[in-house]
């Protein structure tokens, strides 16, 4: 018998949910994805952050460098006795003048001092986030002095590497 919405009396309905069951194993496999893409989400972070601090690394150890070779070429005033090296990470985005300069244009050697990415403080100053080593200090017992002649990140925390992020 045909009723007049077109279904017929007595026939049985065709709408179909899903199960509790079916609920469970799709949350339990929802579950297993994303305990296995957090872990692969922080390692691409901190992979981010490390190649942030590879960077910020060369940038400053070529300005020390440049820096030096000017000051060996007599382009920036230096004091007897005193290595050449910047006494200060501002310096190198400050400029210095340069002594051969007939107009005494200002050298610069960064655009900008970049922060340690794996810095804890945001409100410290760029130059605050980085531990820097004096020349005349030993590589075994690196300290800071009056001047800069290398710098390293201050966390102790280990690369993707295995080495410390201090040790780079």
């Amino acid at each position: 018998m045909s009723l007049r919405d077109g279904t017929t009396h007595g026939a049985r309905s065709t709408v179909r949910g899903f199960t509790f069951i079916e609920l469970m194993i799709t949350l339990v496999i929802l579950a297993i994805l994303a305990s296995v893409s957090i872990p692969l989400a922080q390692i691409n972070a901190q992979r981010e952050k490390e190649r942030q601090l590879r960077i910020a690394l060369i940038d400053i150890r070529e300005a020390i460098d440049a820096y030096k070779k000017a000051s060996d070429q007599g382009r920036i005033a230096r004091k007897t006795g005193e290595s050449g090296y910047p006494r200060s990470l501002e310096e190198l985005a400050d400029g210095v003048i340069d002594e051969k300069s007939p107009n005494k244009q200002v050298m610069y050697f960064l655009r900008r001092l970049p922060r340690d990415p794996f810095a804890d403080k945001p409100q410290q100053k760029a130059s605050a986030t980085w531990a820097k080593r004096s020349h005349a200090s030993s590589d075994d017992s690196p300290s800071e002095g009056d001047d800069i002649f290398d710098v390293a990140s201050h966390s102790s925390r280990l690369g993707l590497n295995g080495i410390a992020l201090n040790k780079w």
